[in-house]
């Protein structure tokens, strides 16, 4: 039997009508050439480019956007972040600070972090103990010294989605720009209007069973950046190097197959089935929003150690954190919402996607039932909360509201 995955906001599988299309171009009877020669060969893979550029503004609802190719979310993230602080450093724009929130993904708190290289100032704004960051804090923040607030639209291990329609005008008023990191929003949310609102993007293709190893950073014609490659000046002077064509139809192609309202609603369903499971465990705290992207759950185990846990869950193919962080402490996105470290560390994400079934949830929560059963019979700490002398607030020292399965 194979084993369940769900771990889809780390990485997906291709879908077969993508790796069916790669396959026909990278042969020697395919679209392989060279975009940038001036030959037919040439022409036909810059017209496969094109073609995908056309799909990218498609999926964000908007012409005005031009596009970078770029080895996935995480070069787009700091394309986005360094290539405007560099661009701002070399002219001597008065404005020197960045915003981002404190759960932004590990490539964008990197990425700002080495932009204080370019005499940049980084703020890192709280959030709220729901994930999100409220339009006070933001307020608070903003003056005319910002040139950039950046933000996950979806949160890679909360699903958080943030309130870019109230956050956006605040924003654009300041005269900063705004980034949104949308990694994991492509597919998952119910229109493409938040993307309006911004003047970067960062897609990532292996996000939504597309190809690992392409994504794209999104920009408006009037924003400046500073290359971080040089070499041949492909795309305007901003990536150079040769496009990978089957990699970037690829994801055009990925973007024209997005869940749909149906498949959205399959996954939302999903999501609940989970829920329960861990409502009828017991003694289990939710992290993030009832209205979060339909494909992320996140969850902590009281009474239970994280580092046995983790071992426990070791055969099963859930996330504990990011993927994308080396770090095997607790969480530092659970530890921006108010969650103390030993409840952060004792957490598992679970992540479905377009080929999770029923089958896998249950079988998943009765691997996930057995360990944490098992953890919680030998734990002094649980035996305590279960006899009414701990609640999980007074055991962890909780100062922030918990939703409990």
């Amino acid at each position: 039997m194979t084993r369940p995955y769900l771990d889809y906001a780390a990485t997906t599988p291709v879908d077969p009508r993508v790796s069916a299309l790669m396959a026909t171009l990278e042969g020697p009877d395919g679209v392989f050439a060279n975009p940038s020669s001036d030959h037919p060969a040439g022409r036909a893979a810059a017209q496969r480019v094109a073609a995908a550029e056309s799909q990218v503004r498609e999926t964000l609802g908007d012409p005005g956007f031009r596009t970078v190719w770029t080895s996935g979310a995480t070069e787009a993230d700091n394309l986005a972040i360094l290539g405007l602080a560099r661009a701002l450093s070399k002219r001597g724009d008065a404005r020197r600070r960045m915003l981002v929130a404190a759960t932004e993904h590990s490539a964008v708190l990197a990425a700002a972090s080495a932009a204080r290289e370019y005499g940049m100032q980084v703020d890192t704004l709280p959030v709220a103990a729901d994930g999100r960051l409220s339009p006070q804090t933001l307020a608070a923040a903003l003056d005319t010294d910002v040139a950039l607030v950046s933000l996950a639209l979806v949160n890679n291990e909360t699903g958080v989605i943030q309130d870019v329609p109230a956050l956006a005008p605040m924003i654009r008023k300041s005269g900063a720009r705004l980034h949104l990191d949308a990694a994991q929003a492509l597919g998952r949310l119910p229109d493409a209007s938040a993307y309006g609102d911004a003047d970067l993007v960062s897609l990532s293709a292996h996000k939504c069973c597309g190809p690992k190893g392409i994504g794209a950073l999104c920009y408006r014609p009037d924003v400046r950046l500073a290359p971080l490659l040089h070499g041949g000046g492909q795309q305007a002077g901003l990536r150079s190097g040769t496009l990978p064509v089957a990699l970037i139809a690829g994801m055009g192609e990925a973007l024209r197959h997005l869940d749909d309202v149906a498949e959205r609603q399959r996954q939302r369903a999903l999501q609940r089935r989970l829920r329960q499971a861990l409502h009828d465990l017991g003694g289990v705290v939710l992290n993030g929003r009832d209205d979060g992207a339909p494909h992320i759950l996140n969850a902590s185990f009281p009474g239970v150690h994280g580092g046995a846990l983790r071992a426990a869950l070791s055969d099963l193919s859930v996330g504990f954190g990011s993927a994308c962080s080396r770090r095997d402490g607790p969480s530092h996105v659970l530890r921006a919402m108010g969650r103390p470290d030993a409840l952060a560390y004792a957490s598992v994400r679970f992540s479905l996607g377009r080929f999770t079934t029923e089958a896998d949830i249950d079988t998943a929560m009765a691997t996930v039932t057995d360990a944490v059963t098992t953890l919680r019979s030998v734990s002094p700490l649980w035996r305590e909360m279960s006899e009414g002398r701990h609640t999980v607030d007074s055991a962890y020292g909780v100062t922030t509201a918990l939703e409990m399965a």
